[in-house]
């Protein structure tokens, strides 16, 4: 059966969308991926460029509130950064919970190649967190 996956953040434009991506690739048929936030920020345009460099295309993905899945039984929900753990609302579940604050390459500050590598650095984090939550859980 495909397990359902929910990643969420406070605004669902950045690490949200990066790690839709990545466990929609790792998993394949083994799981549905959404991705929303406690906030809609859209898709932030570095994250589109950043997973673009790592050949995964996310540039149609959508933000998306919670509240639009609340009818949708989850198996997992990834909470991805500590703002979203503190705001996440209560929704009747029975999915298992996971936690991993990761740096918000949104807020980070310099040229563009200093933010850019910020992008890949936590890129690179969400990606190994995401393989191995696949292959841990699936």
């Amino acid at each position: 059966m495909t397990k359902k996956i929910l990643v969420l953040c406070t605004g669902n434009s950045c690490r949200s969308q990066i790690a839709e991506g990545y466990l929609r690739y790792f998993a394949g048929k083994k799981a549905d991926v959404y991705s929303s936030g406690v906030e809609t920020h859209g898709v932030n345009p570095k994250a589109i460029v950043t997973m673009q460099e790592d050949g995964i295309d996310i540039s149609n993905h959508t933000s998306n509130n919670i509240d639009e899945y609340r009818n949708i039984d989850f198996d997992f929900v990834i909470t991805v950064c500590d703002n979203a753990k503190e705001r996440c609302p209560f929704f009747p579940t029975k999915a298992k919970k996971f936690h991993q604050n990761f740096p918000d390459p949104a807020k980070s500050i310099g040229t563009d190649e200093e933010i850019s590598e910020e992008f890949r650095k936590v890129r690179q984090l969400i990606k190994e967190y995401c393989k191995q939550f696949v292959a841990d859980n699936l």
